[in-house]
């Protein structure tokens, strides 16, 4: 009997992607932090896992002249969002930096939970497979 990996490793792949992609816009975010204008971003964790399950494609906006931009996107067709901060910087950058580092220790915390699920499937595939 053959071992799909999709279905053994449920979700747990794609969830360690996504915290690992978090991470980098996270980085940026607060490599910019004193980047006038620049806009912090973020992934919407919840957003990406629940469009997984959909089978429609998300709507995007269309393209009806050159000078249109599209809003950039993740690797999982999730729209980046921007961020709202709760006290505006006079030169237009929206970087909070202590809540920045506060969620990238979260997504740090929340990266090592996935990979260590991610172990605990591996464990027990091998458990199945000796037979133990």
């Amino acid at each position: 009997m053959a071992i799909s990996f999709d279905t053994a490793l449920g979700i747990h792949p794609l969830a360690l992607k996504l915290r690992e992609q978090r991470n980098d816009i996270l980085a940026g975010n607060l490599a910019n932090a004193d980047t006038p204008n620049y806009k912090a971003q973020d992934l919407d964790f919840q957003a990406v896992l629940q469009g997984v399950d959909r089978s429609s494609a998300p709507i995007r906006p269309t393209v009806t002249q050159a000078a249109h931009q599209l809003p950039p996107e993740s690797a999982f067709g999730s729209e980046l969002k921007y961020r709202i901060p709760s006290q505006p910087s006079l030169d237009g950058n929206t970087v909070e930096t202590e809540r920045e580092h506060l969620r990238f220790a979260e997504n740090a915390v929340q990266y090592q939970a996935s990979l260590q699920f991610l172990s605990n499937k591996f464990i027990g595939l091998k458990t199945a497979i000796k037979g133990e």
